[in-house]
C-alpha cells in the first residue's frame, strides 16, 4: 500500500511542477539556469549538504525518538487540552465531504508540492541567497523541530477526541494515507506542527520574493494557509500546535537571513589551515 500512495503522489507531483514551472518561472529564468546551473550548485553545495545531513538524522531519529522522548520528555497532552478546550471542533460547521476531500489533499499533495516547487524556482535565480536561505530554514525547521519532538510528548485531538472527530479524521477517511505518514510522524510527536512550521516558511519567502515571481505570491499564501487549516480540520493537531509552527517559521526565516553567507568554505578552510601545526607549503 505503501508503494501505491508514493506512486500516486509522485505522479500527482510529476504533472503540478513541470506546469508550475511554465506558469511561474519561465523560459529566459530557465534559459539562464542551464547555462549557470554548476555554479550555483557550487556555491549553494554547502546548504545542501547541511539540509541533506538532517533529513538524513530526522530518518534515523525516528527509530529511537520516540523512546527517548517518552524517557525524557514533558507530557502536555493533558494541558493542551485543558488550555485549548475544544477549539478545534469548529471546523464542524464547514465539515462536508467535499471539504474533508479537500483538506484530506492538501495536507499530502498541496503541502508536498508546496515545499518542492519553491527549491526548483529559487534555484533558477541567478543570486542563489535567497535559494540558500530557503534550504537552511527547512534544515533549521527539522533541526529545531525534532528536539522540541522529543522535549514534548503530546497526542493530537484525533488521540483525546476521537468520537467528535470521527467523520473527517485523516486515518477514517482516506485510510492509505497513514502509511506515508507513519514514515515521518509517530502520534505523539504533535508539537510544533512541522506541517505548519514549513508550509508558512514557504509563504514568508514567497511574500520576499514576489517581484521576481508574483504569481507564486497568492498560491502560496492559500495553500500555505489550507495546510495549516488541515492540520485542525483532520484532527492531527491542536490550534497551539499551528502558532507553535507559526512562530518558528519566523524564527527560522530569521535565522537563516543570519546565517547564510556568516561564513564561506574557503574561508573556514584557510582558518583551519592556519591552526595545523604543521607549516603550508607556500608557492
Amino acid at each position: 500500500m505503501l508503494a501505491e500512495v508514493l506512486t500516486q503522489l509522485a505522479l500527482v507531483i510529476s504533472i503540478l511542477v513541470p506546469v508550475s514551472v511554465i506558469v511561474f518561472i519561465g523560459r529566459e529564468r530557465l534559459a539562464r539556469t542551464r547555462s549557470e546551473w554548476r555554479s550555483r550548485l557550487r556555491t549553494a553545495g554547502p546548504v545542501i549538504a547541511v539540509l541533506i545531513g538532517v533529513l538524513l538524522i530526522n530518518r534515523v531519529a525516528r527509530q529511537t525518538a520516540p523512546e527517548l522522548s517518552r524517557q525524557v520528555g514533558f507530557h502536555l497532552s493533558g494541558a493542551f487540552y485543558e488550555l485549548e478546550g475544544e477549539f478545534i471542533l469548529i471546523f464542524q460547521s464547514i465539515q462536508t465531504p467535499e471539504t474533508t476531500a479537500y483538506f484530506s489533499t492538501i495536507y499530502v499533495y498541496g503541502y508536498t508540492f508546496l515545499l518542492i516547487f519553491p527549491v526548483i524556482a529559487y534555484f533558477t535565480l541567478s543570486d542563489t541567497r535567497i535559494f540558500r536561505r530557503l534550504l537552511t530554514a527547512y534544515a533549521l525547521n527539522y533541526a529545531i523541530g525534532l528536539v522540541l519532538y522529543i522535549l514534548v510528548v503530546a497526542y493530537g485531538p484525533r488521540n483525546l477526541m476521537p468520537g467528535e472527530l470521527m467523520e473527517r479524521m485523516l486515518y477514517n477517511t482516506n485510510p492509505q494515507y497513514q502509511y506515508l505518514t507513519s514514515e515521518v510522524n509517530t502520534n505523539t510527536n504533535v508539537f510544533p506542527s512541522l506541517h505548519t512550521s514549513l508550509s508558512a516558511t514557504v509563504a514568508t519567502f514567497a511574500w520576499k520574493t514576489r517581484s521576481e515571481f508574483p504569481k507564486w505570491f497568492p498560491i502560496a499564501v492559500v495553500l500555505a494557509a489550507s495546510v495549516a487549516i488541515s492540520t485542525m480540520y483532520l484532527g492531527i493537531h491542536w490550534a497551539l500546535d499551528v502558532v507553535a509552527g507559526t512562530m518558528l517559521a519566523a524564527a527560522c526565516v530569521s535565522l537563516s537571513d543570519r546565517l547564510v553567507d556568516r561564513w564561506s568554505v574557503a574561508e573556514l578552510s584557510e582558518q583551519f589551515a592556519d591552526r595545523l601545526p604543521w607549516p603550508q607549503n607556500q608557492e
